[in-house]
């Protein structure tokens, strides 16, 4: 029996299935005003690869990194600690000890908003330190205090074990108050654009934005573009419109990719048989599939070419071009889809992993959208009939 399984091994391992191959989107922007277009276009796009089977889709956080702000971190190391000290000397009654470590971890934090995903441990030192104000007296200096604490998070909950009942309350206060209903405005930008914006650690954006109804006072602004280095800071919001631009630091990994870009996109646009630097481009970032595009703004939107090559032969095996009239109605995540499953469609990759034929799936797919993850054609393979009319719904021809 044990020879007999030791004889079966080799054909198991023969019938192994072959390893996934590396696939990832990338588009070039040919102007300024491309740039956040491209970043979008290229997460849709590789939203779209992984409905197919046998693809490992390589996000661009992998392929250049996004490395964190090290310096950030450190602040907030410094001032998660700062503020448990505090704390330590809030509970024994030390008011003035506990007073000036949390002005010190408070300056810390300041530096801190790259490193941070909420906006603990900054809710919470402002909530001591409006209460140590309030402690002696200032009032309306605690009343600041409060106002960035609701601005950062309308919901924070001060501790009654903690806090006295006459500081709770004068915190409903200035929430109910007439200047916590203020709001304004503020405009983020990034060198280069298309980078996440992160509001008090909900995701709003892509750079350049505007933000027209923020709440008075601080918030926390974290920026995210793969290949840079995170960026975050706190904003100060006022009833007049604030702005914020950032120059973001490349990674190693994307300065070398950067430097390709050229060469790729005059292969892409001029579409031909061999594409030796989306190859090269391919090779240096570990891909083996690729749908590369390059994307520049006309009068009437956006002009787009895209490729889906073999980056070990270096060769095209489809390609598409196209005029995209903006996203007004979110309908650039379809548009990308689409053209996706048409490339990687028409050169005959295996269809998507899912065998629930209602995976992902509408009910209006026949009608407006291309074969996600090559799913129809399969099907069109198993069943064959010999009716003329099968499979044919009656609206093709619109």
């Amino acid at each position: 029996m044990k020879a007999l399984v030791l004889a079966l091994l080799p054909a198991l391992a023969l019938a192994a299935p072959p390893p996934a191959r590396r696939v990832s989107s990338l588009v070039v922007p040919m102007d300024p005003a491309s740039e956040a277009s491209s970043v979008r276009m290229e997460g849709y796009m590789n939203e779209a690869l992984q409905h197919f089977e046998g693809f490992a889709v390589r996000k661009p956080e992998e392929l250049f990194g996004l490395p964190e702000d090290t310096a950030a971190k450190a602040s907030l190391d410094r001032g998660r600690k700062g503020y448990s000290e505090s704390v330590a000397a809030y509970d024994k009654k030390e008011y003035e000890e506990a007073e000036k470590k949390v002005r010190a971890a408070l300056k810390e934090l300041e530096s801190a908003a790259g490193a941070m995903r909420g906006c603990s441990p900054l809710c919470e030192s402002l909530a001591l330190y409006a209460a140590l104000l309030h402690l002696r007296g200032d009032v309306e200096e605690a009343k600041l205090a409060l106002m960035d604490l609701i601005a950062l998070n309308p919901t924070f909950e001060l501790d009654p074990k903690r806090f006295s009942r006459e500081f709770i309350g004068l915190r409903v206060q200035v929430a109910t108050g007439r200047t916590a209903q203020l709001r304004g405005g503020a405009t983020v930008k990034s060198r280069p654009a298309g980078a996440r914006v992160f509001v008090d650690g909900e995701l709003v954006g892509y750079t350049p934005m505007t933000l027209p109804a923020l709440a008075i006072g601080k918030h926390l602004v974290r920026l995210e573009r793969p290949g840079f280095r995170q960026h975050g800071l706190l904003l100060e919001v006022t009833p007049d419109d604030v702005e914020s631009s950032t120059d973001l630091v490349p990674t190693a990994a994307y300065k070398a990719y950067d430097a390709q870009l050229d060469r790729v996109a005059g292969e892409v646009i001029r579409a031909g048989s061999k594409s030796s630097g989306v190859t090269a481009m391919g090779q240096s970032l570990g891909l083996d599939r690729a749908v590369v595009g390059t994307v520049k703004a006309v009068e009437d939107g956006s002009e787009l070419h895209l490729g889906y090559y073999d980056i070990k032969s270096g060769r095209r095996l489809g390609g598409r071009r196209v005029v995209l009239q903006g996203d007004e109605f979110g309908q650039l995540k379809q548009e990308m889809e689409r053209m996706v499953n048409q490339l990687v469609n028409a050169s005959g990759e295996k269809v998507s992993r899912s065998s629930d034929p209602l995976d992902n799936r509408g009910g209006t797919e026949d009608w407006s959208a291309e074969d996600r993850g090559g799913r129809t054609k399969a099907s069109e393979k198993k069943a064959k009939t010999d009716d003329p009319l099968d499979s044919v719904s009656g609206t093709e021809d619109w």
